[in-house]
């Protein structure tokens, strides 16, 4: 009897592994034959007969992506898509009625939809209507152009009131679309003679919140603040608010108080994620008067993403040592129009030029896209991708460091899978032509 005890209770140390990592192939099936339903084990028999907990499997994925951890047990982790409801669900919804005031946020909206930037400025706003609970304000965001979002209609505000918008004045107008700074300005002087924001914030980029918000100020009669990356409050400032800014190109800190327009860069506050708002649209009464304008937009000019460099290309296709066909990877890159980059592996052995190195002994980029195939994932390397918006990871192990940090992670022959991604890219744009 002694006997057979024992053997039902023999581990199997590559099965428990192989049930922990989510990210093996054989994962699920793992699962399946242990009765577990979705998700990872939180508990298991060790060898000694003792049962041990895993306590990355606790808890829950947050509204901002970060895994929490609840004490009380109620929520385990690995069920996704439930746990990530719950969670969102559970934020604090916030309804400003009468606000006391506005603020005012002109996002860049790149590509349709709120990027770091413009999410870390809505923070900021925040911050300023939300200071005085007894009075708040709310925040109004004016948007130019489409709005993406993460899908529908619904889903569009969900994303904008997660953001902490209280009011959205949406202009989707062709009139508004491309280099349109007249346009825009004019539109930004109707809100301002029919809200009378007590700020106007203003992403301070090259994208077209530095080159507005400096045409705000001018148009308004104020002297705006620019490289804002710090606010405290002041009771004796004008209102009632101090910023610090970077000048002399990053090099000194200039203190100053908060003037009604200001342009902030990036992580100049943190994003919102403990609450909700309504984001309500509203529409402007007055019709905006259409201006004859001395700027004609002459469209994009199309770039070879080969001459562009690191620090601002915004789709990088980034080689390491698991990169063994570089012909294959450099028509990769050809086909799906990204920038080429390289760990440092890849181009101490020559395979990439120097310039190309990315991590923070080459090149910090800020990619909304960065693919990285065949790189493991050293701390220089994770560093230097910090700040990009989406990481895709293609890699043959599935616990090395890069699958950590990536939002999206294909494991597999790198090879194989890049050839997969140009033949579908390759017949999507053969059946795009066929059709016109």
């Amino acid at each position: 009897m002694s006997e057979t005890i024992r053997h039902d209770q023999r581990r199997d140390p590559r099965r428990e592994w192989i049930a922990r990592n989510r990210l093996h192939p054989e994962h699920a099936s793992v699962l399946a034959a242990l009765g577990v339903s979705g998700g990872a084990v939180s508990e298991w028999l060790g060898p000694n007969g003792v049962v041990r907990k895993n306590p990355r499997a606790i808890g829950f994925i947050g509204p901002n992506g970060i895994k929490r951890i609840d004490r009380s047990g109620l929520q385990q982790g690995g069920q996704s898509a439930a746990t990530t409801t719950v969670a969102r669900d559970s934020r604090r919804m916030v309804t400003v009625d009468q606000p006391a005031f506005l603020v005012a946020v002109v996002p860049d909206l790149t590509g349709g939809r709120l990027s770091g930037h413009d999410k870390d400025l809505l923070g900021l706003a925040r911050r300023l209507a939300d200071a005085d609970t007894e009075q708040p304000g709310a925040v109004v965001a004016i948007l130019f152009g489409e709005h993406k979002g993460e899908g529908g209609g619904e889903l569009k505000e969900q994303v904008l009131g997660e953001a902490g918008i209280d009011r959205v004045v949406h202009l989707d107008d062709e009139f508004y679309a491309g280099f349109a700074p007249e346009a825009r300005l004019a539109a930004l002087s109707a809100v301002e003679r029919e809200m009378t924001p007590r700020f106007w914030l203003l992403p301070d980029s090259p994208l077209g919140g530095a080159d507005l918000g400096r045409r705000l100020a001018v148009r308004l009669g104020e002297r705006a603040a620019t490289g804002v990356w710090q606010i405290e409050a002041d009771n004796e400032a004008p209102l009632s608010w101090r910023c610090t800014a970077r000048g002399a190109a990053g090099s000194l800190y200039i203190q100053r108080p908060l003037p009604r327009v200001a342009l902030a860069l990036a992580e100049c506050a943190e994003p919102v994620d403990e609450t909700r708002h309504a984001a309500e649209h509203l529409t402007l009464a007055a019709s905006i008067p259409t201006t004859l304008s001395r700027i004609e937009d002459l469209g994009q000019v199309a770039v070879d993403p080969a001459g562009v460099a690191l620090a601002e290309a915004e789709f990088i296709l980034s080689g390491g040592n698991g990169v063994k066909q570089w012909d294959a990877f450099h028509h990769a890159a050809k086909v799906l129009g990204a920038t080429e980059g390289a760990s440092r592996v890849a181009v101490d052995d020559g395979f990439m030029a120097r310039d190309r190195q990315v991590g923070a002994t080459g090149t910090w980029v800020t990619a909304r896209v960065y693919m990285a195939v065949g790189i493991s994932g050293a701390i220089q390397h994770l560093q230097g991708i910090q700040r990009c918006d989406k990481v895709v990871a293609i890699n043959l192990d599935p616990g090395c460091d890069i699958i950590k940090r990536a939002d999206l992670a294909v494991i597999g022959d790198s090879t194989q899978i890049l050839a997969a991604l140009v033949a579908m890219v390759e017949q999507q744009r053969g059946g795009q032509r066929d059709a016109a």
